[in-house]
Formats: structure tokens, sequence, C-alpha cells
């Protein structure tokens, strides 16, 4: 099978990351942070070095700024719910996940309401200017995709951050297309919340997430309580983080693996992962430019306005229908809205297939791809 979609989950994953998961499940079985005997000592060790990783990976002040969610949308649905009161008015773009619109949409019976910025494709300081009309004196958070999970338009994120701080807003950045990918620090950035899907450009598993924040001072309402391991004693849910908003027993073989995973792409280097991922839909797109019959939404991907996500469809053919052709080639990718329908009336598309490589995509996989494209597109023009 030639996998190519990335963007929903990243396969396959680093061999480290598959041992280091079964590791996990054969010596650290302990619940980390409630005992006091060896396994659970070096379970909490193990889970405490994944915050160092990520604080590190991410540019966070430190480990106790990283809390460990099950997915990017919990992380952002804590951010979005636990900070925002009646009154509030948040400015989001208009190509934002349902990840992000749906919390918005229920807290709208709450008094909250949004704005659209209109995201100009390769033109950031048309975006950014879009961005400052759509704030206001009520204007408390904005929450943004830092790169398209349909179309892979990049947004400016850290100058988006300054305007917020401009407002005295702060700023959540939807990172799940972008975290492992393209280089971003919390600290430097001014990013007030970094939500990231461990899965995905990480290499962790399914299951993992992260939400990074650049001041731990900084309270959010929480989503659930329960045991923390921390001040036992007491009824009331702990106010320092990241036990505030991790009640419950921790993943540990997902967070054993999100630490594999967050090593490997160390190890390999974000800015050759992002050039050379960059490169393969870069060339997708010229195979793809050359063919009649063949819709492309945006101008050619390009350093750092895009990132390594293309959608395409073909002419009086839906994407659904392209999607099973290709998959009886062999061939994964992912068809229709990508849970993101905010992207696709910018566009004005009813859906798009969407490719999207990773670090282990070849150069000849793509090549593939390109050649059975052009096989569907001679049977339109046949037609």
């Amino acid at each position: 099978m030639i996998y190519l979609d990335n963007s929903a989950t990243t396969y396959p994953k680093p061999l480290v990351v598959r041992e280091q998961m079964q590791k996990a499940l054969r010596e650290l079985g302990a619940n980390p942070g409630r005992s006091g005997y060896d396994m659970s000592v070096r379970t909490s060790q193990a889970v405490y070095n994944c915050r160092e990783r990520a604080a590190a990976l991410l540019g966070a002040p430190g480990p106790e700024c990283v809390v460990f969610q099950p997915s990017c949308t919990q992380a952002l649905n804590l951010v979005i719910k636990g900070y925002l009161k009646p009154g509030d008015h948040v400015v989001v773009s208009d190509m934002e996940h349902n990840a992000v619109m749906r919390p918005l949409q229920a807290l709208e019976a709450k008094g909250v309401t949004y704005t659209k910025a209109v995201v100009a494709p390769g033109d950031n300081d048309a975006t950014v200017d879009a961005f400052r009309k759509a704030m206001g004196p009520r204007t408390r958070l904005v929450v943004c995709t830092a790169g398209s999970n349909v179309f892979g338009v990049r947004l400016p994120v850290e100058r988006i951050a300054a305007l917020c701080h401009q407002y005295d807003a702060k700023i959540c950045v939807d990172a799940a297309q972008t975290a492992g990918v393209v280089p971003i620090s919390v600290a430097e950035g001014g990013i007030d919340f970094l939500c990231c899907a461990g899965h995905k450009g990480l290499y962790g598993p399914m299951g993992t997430g992260l939400l990074v924040l650049r001041d731990p001072g900084v309270s959010l309402a929480t989503l659930t309580e329960g045991g923390t391991g921390t001040q036992s004693q007491s009824l009331l849910q702990p106010d320092d983080p990241p036990e505030r908003y991790e009640s419950g027993t921790l993943n540990v073989p997902g967070i054993i693996g999100l630490y594999a995973g967050m090593g490997f792409v160390s190890a390999m280097g974000m800015e050759r992962i992002y050039r050379e991922e960059m490169g393969k839909v870069s060339y997708l797109y010229e195979k793809l430019s050359r063919m009649g019959h063949v819709k492309l939404y945006t101008p050619p991907p390009a350093i750092p306005y895009f990132v390594p996500v293309l959608s395409f469809n073909i002419e009086n053919r839906p994407s659904e229908e392209i999607g099973q052709i290709l998959a009886k080639s062999g061939i994964a990718v992912r068809c229709g809205l990508h849970c993101a329908p905010c992207a696709h009336e910018k566009m004005g598309t009813k859906g798009t297939v969407r490719v999207s490589p990773s670090a282990f995509t070849r150069p000849q996989e793509m090549e593939a791809l390109a050649r059975r494209v052009r096989a569907i597109v001679n049977t339109v023009q046949k037609r």
C-alpha cells in the first residue's frame, strides 16, 4: 500500500516507537505519581522525560507547561471552554477544523461570539490585516490553525500572536498539521496555548495529544476533575499545571511512544522533514498542474507559505469516487470534507482528494500517484 493520508495519522510509525511502547507494557506497568515503589517511580520518571522532550522540541518554558491530553481536539476544547466566558469575542480563521468550530458553536448559546478572518494564501500581510480588522474591544482569544488540514495553507501564527497581545488577547494555535513538521517555539513565538496531535507529525500513537502553555500561571476551567496523585487530602482540583488538567490515569504506553516519536523527529530534524515533505507535494502539484481536467485550489505550495498537504479534484468526478479508484490501486488518500467544512466553503468545494506525505514517503510513491491520476484523467477525456 502507498499510504498518503498522513494528515489523518502518520503511518508507519518509526520502529523505535513500536519498540518503546512494547517495553513500556513490559516494564512500566505501574501508575505514575501514585506510589513510591520502584516501578511506579520509574514510570513517573519516564512520563516526566516526555514532558521535558516536548518542552525542548516545542520551545516551552519548562516541563510543567506540557499537559498530556488524549487528542489535539481535547486540548482545543480545554482551552476554548476553559478560557472563554459569556460576552467574550473570539477571532478564528476561515479555514478552521471542526475541532475549533464546534466548541465555539456550542459556546454561542452561552453568549460567546466569533468572527472569521479571511486567510489570503501566500500573502501573510493580507492575512494579518484580516485578523486585525476582525479584532474588537471584547476579543479575548484568537484560535487559528497553524496550517490547513485540507489545502496546506500556512498561517503566520507568530505575527498573529504579536497582534493579539497588542489587543490584550491571547492566542491558541491548532498545530495538528504542523507540530513535528514546522519548527515553532511557544516562548519565542508568543504562543499562549499550543495544541498538538501526538499521532501525526510527532510520530506517536493514536490517543496522544499535547497542550503546551506559555505561561503556566494562566488558569483554565477544567473539563474533568478527579484523582491526580497530588493534594489528595483536598476535594478541590489542584491549581497548578500539569496536574490540574490531567485527572485520572495517564496513557503511559502512548506517552512513551510519543517520547520515542519526538526523538525520531529531533534526530531527523524538523527543518529537514519540512523541506523534504514540501518537495514531495511540490513535485505532485507540478505534475497535476499539467493535466487537463484536474482542479488545484491554491498557488504552487512554497516554503514558508504552505505545509505539506495538497488537495485536488478531477472534473465531473466526486472526490469519494476518485478515492475509491485510488484505493483499488493500493493508494490511500483522504476524500470528502476532512472535518473542515469552513475550509471547503472558502474554496468553493464539496470535497477534495487530499494527499499528505510523511518522512517515510518515497519519491517514487508520489510518481505512482501522479501516473494513476493521469490514467483516471484519460478516462474522463474519452467520455
